[in-house]
């Protein structure tokens, strides 16, 4: 684990310079532009709503705000796998021509989706407002769960990014995976909202900690509880340890199969 700060921070730079290069990618020819960065989780919460909110007639006040609570971090997560699992991959001319660390390609992953789910908390403060859903303190304790799960989601991306290497059907596999987890996580819906018989279920969903501390802060005003915390970095650092000591093991075969 040493290992991966002090290589992170040696080419702080060079992921960076990549982050910001495939965000450029990502928009290029668009319109819109870095606008979609705003505008992906806005269209899919105003989707949600309608569906939940209205047809459904779910009894949630400012539905809006209790979805995009969480969405937004989802949204992080789900595209931060999907753009890493192909990073070494897709980066394989560069990895057989010049010695760098192969770790940069999925941290660089990581982080264009953080500049994205940053921006995505603009949008979210102003409909929070335009509710006039009460504006929580709480909102500072963000940090918190968004440092869990960076942690966690690096874990899962060097996974990924490994697996992809040796099976090119990771990738389609990854999006059937992230749909189902998406259903069994506390997005659309509380965990209140299933009988207690059943709630244990989505307590195996090593997610659902931090997932329900952005929900706390946002949208309930709350603090989680300290158990909660430590569940969630147990969580995310188990995730990066066993993601990280895969993808250290292979990384020296890359080059023969990218």
């Amino acid at each position: 684990m040493t290992e991966l700060v002090r290589e992170s921070l040696r080419y702080r730079e060079l992921i960076w310079a990549l982050a910001l290069k495939e965000l450029k990618i990502r928009y290029k020819r668009s319109a819109l532009g870095f606008l979609w960065a705003l505008l992906n989780p806005m269209l899919q919460m105003l989707v949600l709503t309608l569906v939940f909110s209205t047809i459904l007639s779910m009894n949630v006040p400012h539905y809006a705000v209790f979805l995009l609570s969480v969405l937004i971090p989802w949204t992080f997560f789900s595209q931060s796998l999907s753009y890493a699992a192909d990073s070494i991959v897709g980066n394989g001319d560069l990895i057989k021509k010049i010695r760098v660390a192969k770790l940069v390609f999925p941290m660089a992953a990581v982080v264009s989706n953080m500049i994205n789910f940053l921006l995505s908390l603009i949008p979210t403060a102003l409909i929070v407002l335009a509710l006039r859903h009460p504006f929580h303190w709480t909102w500072i304790f963000l940090p918190v769960p968004l440092i869990a799960l960076t942690i966690f989601t690096l874990g899962a991306t060097f996974f990924f990014a490994v697996a992809n290497v040796y099976y090119r059907d990771v990738g389609h596999i990854l999006q059937i995976v992230l749909q189902l987890w998406f259903y069994v996580s506390p997005i659309m819906f509380s965990i209140d909202f299933f009988p207690a018989k059943y709630r244990w279920l989505f307590k195996l969903n090593p997610l659902i900690f931090v997932l329900n501390q952005f929900r706390l802060s946002i949208y309930y005003g709350l603090l989680p509880a300290l158990d909660s915390i430590i569940a969630a970095f147990v969580c995310a650092f188990v995730a990066l340890g066993i993601g990280y000591w895969i993808f250290r093991k292979h990384q020296d075969e890359f080059v023969f199969y990218v």
